[in-house]
C-alpha cells in the first residue's frame, strides 16, 4: 500500500496491472453474487419469503438457524475483507473525500443490511422481504460504483504511466 500513499503507483506499471487484474477478479465475484441471488430468488417479496420461510406448495423447508449462521459466518468475514480492500484502494484515488466517505459508508451499511435481511425475513416478519430486496440492490449498486471508481483511477494511472514512459523515452 505504500505505493499508493507515496504516489509511486503512477510509475509502477506492474503494480497497476496487478491491481487491475485483482479488480477484474472482483468484477467476476460481483457478477457471481448477483447470479447466486437470482438463482435462489427474484426481486419479488414472494420469492424472498418462499426462500427463507419455505413453501408447502413447492415442498421446500424454511432456512434453518444453523444453516443461516454458517452462511452469515462466512459472509461477514468475506464481505468485510472485500469492503476493506476495495475502500482502502479507493482511499488512495484522487476522487473527492466526500465521495470516498459516502461510498465507503454505503458499501459497509448495505453489506450488513443484506446479511441482516435474510435473518429478519426468517425470524422477524415476512414483510422484511422488501428490506432484503432493497439491501441486495443497494449492495450490488454500491459495489459496482466502488469498482467503477477504483478501476477508473487505475486506468487513469496507467495512462499517466504510459505518458511518462513515452516522455522519458523521447
Amino acid at each position: 500500500m505504500r505505493y499508493f500513499v507515496t504516489g509511486e503507483q503512477q510509475r509502477k506499471a506492474l503494480l497497476n496491472a496487478l491491481v487491475l487484474m485483482f479488480l477484474g477478479y472482483i468484477v467476476l465475484l460481483w457478477v457471481s453474487n448477483g447470479l447466486m441471488y437470482f438463482h435462489r430468488m427474484s426481486l419479488t417479496p414472494e420469492s424472498v419469503i418462499v426462500y427463507y420461510l419455505g413453501s408447502e406448495e413447492q415442498f421446500t423447508q424454511p432456512r434453518s438457524y444453523e444453516g443461516m449462521l454458517e452462511v452469515s459466518h462466512f459472509h461477514l468475514f468475506s464481505m468485510g475483507m472485500l469492503a476493506v480492500t476495495l475502500t482502502h484502494l479507493m482511499l488512495m484515488t484522487d476522487f473527492s473525500v466526500r465521495l470516498k466517505i459516502w461510498l465507503s459508508g454505503l458499501v459497509y451499511a448495505s453489506a450488513i443490511a443484506d446479511e441482516a435481511g435474510g435473518w429478519l425475513v426468517r425470524f422477524g416478519h415476512p414483510l422484511f422481504a422488501y428490506f432484503k430486496i432493497g439491501a441486495f440492490v443497494l449492495l450490488e449498486c454500491s459495489l459496482a460504483a466502488l469498482l467503477f471508481v477504483v478501476i477508473t483511477a487505475m486506468i487513469r494511472a496507467r495512462a499517466r504511466i504510459k505518458q511518462s514512459g513515452s516522455e522519458q523515452a523521447g
